[in-house]
């Protein structure tokens, strides 16, 4: 199944995707910064923390200045073409479950 995800065109679209993403420093710089930030709150939420204002502001600023960089929008696109289809997948995996409890 691995293999199979791997070679579908959404996963060679993201795979190409992220790699213009990289290419390009500054927006590669501002992505890990981006998801540094985010692993970061999502620590603090799950140790029962709430994060401060400033921290939810500067994460919005973070992530308002990230969405505007072409090649950033373009891997966000492709994420969610593969989201959609693991989705489906998942759907065709979980039919037989969702019938028992249905039936």
């Amino acid at each position: 199944m691995e293999r199979d995800l791997s070679n579908t065109q959404e996963f060679a679209a993201l795979k190409e995707a992220h790699a213009a993403m990289k290419a390009d420093a500054n927006a590669f710089s501002m992505f890990q910064d981006f998801q540094n930030m985010q692993m970061t709150l999502q620590q603090k939420q799950m140790q029962g923390q709430q994060p401060t204002e400033d921290e939810i502001k500067a994460a919005q600023d973070l992530a308002g200045k990230v969405g505007e960089i072409e090649v950033v929008k373009n891997l966000m696109e492709k994420e969610q073409a593969v989201d959609q289809m693991l989705s489906q997948i998942n759907q065709v995996i979980t039919k037989p479950i969702q019938e028992l409890y249905q039936g």
